[in-house]
């Protein structure tokens, strides 16, 4: 009878050891992994800002390293999007807006956008979870984007609301 009580209460400690592992193993992966299919769908330019757009080069760049980062797999692809990103964002911050685009509010975006691409790029480095501040940085991507769709949309003429005559 002994021999059974201690072979049940080895096997108990045995079997209790083994679920601990696979779940330590399981929460690593999930803490810094970066999953890329929960990233948002870029939000679609209308035809008229997309005219002004495409002769603004400092922006296509941009554009263009945003693209990388949806093909982005792990952590090490995000590193090198989040720099390439860096860089093209301090291009775009120093070159030419366009006359209709050169706005606080399209520039306030941008500074947003920045500081959401510093919160990805220290989240990697710490090995923390990236997956959330990705999603957060390119919501901020995308309200940019609606910015220069509404820009182009509006209607109103600032000198006649400020005309007081």
């Amino acid at each position: 009878m002994r021999k059974l009580l201690y072979l049940l209460i080895f096997s108990l400690t045995l079997f209790s050891c083994r679920q601990q592992d696979k779940g330590d193993a399981t929460s690593y992966v999930d803490e810094s992994g970066f999953n890329y299919q929960k990233l948002p769908d870029k939000t679609t330019i209308n035809a008229e800002a997309l005219a002004l757009i495409e002769e603004w080069e400092e922006f296509q760049k941009f554009n263009e390293s945003i693209d990388v980062l949806y093909k982005a797999k792990n952590n090490e692809d995000l590193i090198l999007a989040i720099d390439d990103l860096i860089e093209k964002e301090k291009l775009l911050a120093e070159g030419n807006y366009p006359e209709m685009f050169n706005t606080l509010q399209v520039k306030s975006r941008q500074r947003v956008l920045k500081t959401y691409l510093y919160k990805v790029k220290s989240h990697v480095l710490e090995n923390q979870e990236t997956t959330q501040p990705t999603v957060e940085m390119l919501t901020a991507y995308n309200a940019l984007r609606k910015q220069l769709n509404i820009i182009v949309n509006s209607q109103l003429d600032k000198e006649l609301i400020l005309d007081e005559d």
